[in-house]
């Protein structure tokens, strides 16, 4: 026959349990997140560019736009760790600054693009009827818009004008994250919309109703901190396809100036050069691809730990 516990023990067992730290949803999310090895290996490279492109210019000194005749599309040496290109500019600078230029069109267009779609998809899912109707139709056409040549018109019609007000640089950068930030808040607008429907029919919805709290508060005070999960996903796919669609436009030679060394800049630059100086386009196409890929890794990471299911 078991012993029976004293009522000491009952109590102490009671109290350890009292004392352990109560799990969270967040905090669940974080353990499951460190579990997926893909996930953590692309945050640490994430990580490591940003703070590189951020203090790497202080760091390496070299002008990006210094001419060196003298070591005209070098192989990579210790003067010139990634090597130069056909005027010997020093590509470890201008790869570290046209860095800082990906990255911020990358997070700028998404959040553009979060903001934009998180608005639409609630209103649509939580109002409904003709509203979700209307919102719907227009999500549905600009899915059906192709993109890039819309890319290439609005660059072509407003360059001249916004880069007389903002100057060169700053202008194109605000025609292409407003550009590549409208075109893509679609499918951020459908996750929002289908999590907003699926929200409004709980208790604590109904209970808010009942009391009189506004349709704006319930939206965007009950309802929305609870989709955050799909939300947060969504915005870190859409900072690679930012990136991606920014050196697409500079692969194309309609993006940044030429003197602005964006990394697709660079790789158009670098691929006249291909077969007898390889590192000119594949140096800064490696780093396009390796954030990218690091990006979507957190993303599949972030999509299983937030997933609701997986909370045991």
């Amino acid at each position: 026959m078991a012993a029976t516990p004293s009522v000491a023990e009952a109590i102490a067992e009671v109290a350890q349990n009292t004392n352990k730290k109560q799990r969270t949803l967040w905090g669940d999310a974080w353990r499951r997140f460190k579990k997926h090895r893909l996930a953590m290996f692309g945050s640490i490279v994430i990580i490591f560019l940003t703070l590189t492109v951020l203090i790497g210019p202080s760091l390496w000194t070299v002008d990006r736009d210094a001419l060196d005749f003298a070591y005209t599309m070098s192989n990579p040496i210790p003067e010139h760790p990634l090597g130069t290109d056909e005027l010997g500019r020093d590509m470890l600078a201008r790869a570290l600054y046209g860095g800082r230029i990906s990255l911020s069109v990358g997070v700028t267009a998404m959040l553009i693009a979060v903001s934009l779609g998180s608005l639409i998809g609630a209103v649509s899912g939580y109002l409904g009827g003709y509203v979700d109707e209307v919102l719907s139709f227009l999500t549905n056409l600009f899915l059906s818009l192709p993109q890039l040549p819309l890319l290439l018109l609005t660059v072509y019609l407003f360059r001249d004008s916004v880069t007389k007000v903002l100057g060169l640089e700053f202008g194109m950068f605000v025609i292409v994250v407003t550009m590549v930030g409208i075109l893509a808040w679609m499918s951020t607008a459908r996750i929002v919309r289908a999590s907003f429907i699926s929200l409004k029919q709980k208790e604590f919805v109904e209970a808010a109703v009942c009391v009189g709290v506004k349709q704006s508060s319930i939206m965007f005070k009950h309802i929305l901190p609870n989709a955050m999960s799909p939300i947060i996903v969504a915005a870190t796919l859409e900072i690679g396809s930012a990136i991606l669609s920014e050196s697409t436009l500079s692969f194309l030679g309609i993006g940044f100036p030429p003197d602005t060394p964006t990394w697709g800049r660079l790789v158009t630059d670098g691929s006249q050069y291909l077969q007898i100086a390889p590192h000119l386009p594949l140096i800064p196409a490696a780093l396009i691809f390796v954030t990218v890929l690091s990006i979507n890794f957190m993303g599949d990471g972030l999509r299983d730990a937030l997933d609701p299911r997986s909370r045991l």
